[in-house]
């Protein structure tokens, strides 16, 4: 008997993960590597869990190629555990207490409201205006030169934007570290190190299962928590303990490291990033030619991650989700805030379920155009 092959699996996050690494974590799920233990059953101190933990930085460290003056963390709360825990540790590296936040869509949004809980927050440039459709120009934003750091969200998962390269912040005359939240496309291109002071990303969307977050972040930024912070989450105090402070999400790190090792086995971050370009630029091709759907989003600030779209009879959308159910296209409908459809084509997404999907567009289209 044939085996159904697996829908694909289109979702923001939880997103889908590679076959191979759900694979491997069956075979391991009883017993790992001979220990008589699943990961879920080690102690996070235990020399097979510190195996694990150290190989997955050593992955990771490699993939991003993350210089040795930075330290990587593994952290727990998500992406918006973190617009709280890093005003915690960074607003007090200027005595101002300020924070700039550039506004692209909205997790930057929330992290800005999140930050006034502890800065001095100022929205340095916002696109809210076109409906966050665009990207916010780095030559006019407003830098305060006391400011403790920039936020900025790198790729927002709910409008589709993206930044292909990163500011440099220098050359706007900010001395500030630039914080990204990079969550919806960590490990899809590289991370220009030389602009970034700290890099946050909960694994749920292009690496792992919920529950970790990880944080890299420049080490001359560690030790500025503030007196509330608590303590599990002072970074230089999760840096000094090697993330064993407390028991970290010990199964998605293990299951994040299956992952780096199977990006690596494809040939690493340059080979993802080719291969995300070819899937991004099939399905906007098709969307732009169609005259059936629209992505609203400004070309030049198209994400490759999370493609939104919109068919031209928003009462065909139910019609629309159902077919794609019954092609074993999954979770294609958008964010409740702002409806229509999205696409999360991650990593673990192969460019034949791209493909199968442009397939039923046009298809959908022919019958309903």
């Amino acid at each position: 008997m044939t085996a159904t092959p697996r829908p694909y699996n289109f979702s923001a996050g939880p997103a889908a993960l590679p076959e191979a690494v759900l694979q491997q974590a069956a075979a391991e799920m009883l017993d790992w590597q001979g220990s008589g233990m699943g990961v879920m059953e080690m102690s996070h101190r235990g020399r097979e869990f510190i195996s694990i933990a150290e190989t997955t930085e050593r992955d990771l460290r490699e993939l991003l190629a993350v210089p040795a003056h930075f330290r990587v963390l593994f952290m727990q709360g998500g992406g918006l555990a973190e617009n709280a825990i890093v005003p915690l540790n960074l607003c007090e590296l200027a005595p101002a207490g300020q924070v700039d936040v550039v506004v692209s869509g909205a997790w930057s949004k929330k992290s800005a409201q999140e930050a006034r809980r502890y800065a001095d927050v100022a929205i340095a440039a916002s696109n809210e205006a076109d409906g966050h459709l665009s990207l916010p120009d780095p030559a006019r934003w407003r830098l305060r030169p006391s400011a403790s750091y920039v936020h900025l969200c790198s790729n927002e998962t709910i409008h589709g934007v993206e930044y292909a390269t990163l500011p440099d912040l220098a050359a706007l005359g900010s001395s500030a570290p630039l914080v990204i939240d990079c969550s919806s496309h960590i490990l899809s291109r590289p991370v220009d190190w030389s602009r970034v002071g700290l890099a946050f990303a909960g694994a749920q969307k292009n690496i792992g299962p919920a529950g970790l977050t990880l944080v890299v972040v420049r080490e001359d930024l560690l030790g500025h928590a503030q007196a509330v912070c608590p303590s599990a989450f002072d970074y230089k105090t999760v840096a000094d303990n090697a993330s064993m402070y407390n028991t970290p999400p010990t199964y998605a790190i293990y299951i994040a490291g299956l992952v780096f090792k199977w990006l690596k086995a494809q040939g690493g971050v340059p080979a993802m990033e080719a291969q995300n370009r070819d899937k991004a630029s099939l399905l906007y091709g098709y969307l732009d030619g169609s005259g059936f759907y629209a992505n609203r989003v400004a070309h030049e600030g198209r994400s490759r991650m999370n493609v939104p779209f919109f068919l031209h009879d928003e009462s065909l959308n139910a019609a629309f989700l159902a077919g794609a159910q019954q092609r074993h296209l999954l979770q294609l409908r958008g964010h409740k805030s702002v409806g229509g459809m999205r696409a999360s084509i991650y990593n673990a997404m192969p460019l034949a379920g791209v493909q199968a999907l442009v397939d039923y567009l046009k298809e959908f289209a022919q019958r309903h155009g």
